[in-house]
């Protein structure tokens, strides 16, 4: 069986049809497998849903506990259809998963969702998975893309609020995922004490406590008195009245976007963190390089520098060019 008949793009998304499901659809279907819980990536209304436990639980929280009519979590490898499937950590956010598929008959294609291989706080780590086909994102696949260690970020980061002690310091992080890590990066830079979070992103913090994630003291951000200097909340808070409850704060935004100093200035940032929880240009191609498949198929982002590399080093590379799927929320 060739890989296009095992896999191939549709305008719903990526379909299988010896397994008879869609991976990561952008609109409702029968059955769809779900790589992690962002809203590119995880939409309510199908029929049935398989998924890591807690990117299930995600998704309950997000759009309800009826986002989908059946609901399985991805615990073994399954049978489906012709096909045997698995799911393998990703790094990219909690419960954040690669999907294996093997058929029967054919080569075996990994579809890698979203990932990261810097060290990730609030995930497992992300897992190489031997395959013939490696289907990846390029959201910064062009070699200008190489973040630095989010360690040396939050030192800048300290830096800033020792420097201003007396000005709140509003970091912009996404709800699910970015924020928690900016967190958990925060406290293992030395920050104990109260960090305050908008209440946007108070029951997924919520959730990863009860998953065993140690987030420290949070209070909230919405309260009359904020008694926190650093703040986190998600960037639509910043074109909202709330912000301006803050007198003379510190703008800063947690996005591997901010390498653009130009996006940074574009937003009125004064303090861009270049942290991000996609793979850099050194860590895609370093994948590719280790999982040594027999073709690399590019979801989405920068798919013609990573294919020009990827001929450059005799591997048959072709885009997908999926729709629907950001190529990192700010």
């Amino acid at each position: 069986m060739r890989a296009d008949q095992i896999l191939h793009p549709t305008p719903a998304g990526l379909y299988c049809p010896p397994g008879d499901f869609y991976i990561d659809p952008v609109r409702p279907v029968h059955r769809a497998l779900i790589t992690h819980g962002h809203g590119d990536h995880a939409r309510s209304g199908h029929g049935a849903v398989l998924a890591t436990r807690q990117t299930l639980e995600i998704m309950a929280i997000r759009y309800g506990e009826d986002f989908a009519g059946q609901r399985q979590a991805a615990d073994e490898p399954l049978r489906i259809g012709d096909t045997t499937v698995s799911f393998h950590p990703a790094g990219h956010i909690l419960g954040s998963a690669q999907i294996a598929v093997q058929p029967d008959r054919g080569p075996k294609i990994v579809v890698s969702g979203d990932y990261c291989r810097h060290p990730n706080p609030v995930s497992a780590p992300y897992e190489p998975v031997p395959c013939d086909i490696f289907v990846t994102e390029a959201t910064f696949g062009l070699p200008v893309f190489r973040h630095p260690d989010p360690a040396g970020e939050m030192t800048r980061l300290l830096a800033s609020m020792a420097e201003f002690p007396e000005r709140h310091h509003l970091i912009g992080a996404y709800a699910l995922g970015k924020a928690q890590r900016l967190i958990m990066l925060a406290r293992q830079a030395g920050i104990d004490g109260p960090i305050a979070i908008h209440g946007a992103l108070q029951r997924l913090c919520d959730y990863h406590v009860e998953q065993g994630i140690d987030l420290g003291p949070l209070v909230p951000a919405t309260a009359k008195q904020v008694d926190a200097q650093l703040v986190i909340a998600p960037p639509s808070a910043f074109a909202s009245a709330w912000v301006q409850r803050f007198r003379d704060p510190v703008i800063g935004f947690a996005s591997g976007w901010m390498a653009v100093r130009a996006r940074a200035r574009q937003r009125g940032v004064e303090l861009p963190l270049v942290i991000s929880d996609h793979v850099d240009w050194p860590q895609v191609t370093r994948t590719i390089r280790e999982l040594a498949p027999q073709e690399v198929w590019i979801t989405h982002g920068a798919e013609d520098g990573l294919m020009r590399w990827c001929e450059l080093q005799g591997i048959p590379a072709r885009p997908l060019r999926l729709v629907g799927y950001e190529d990192e929320p700010e």
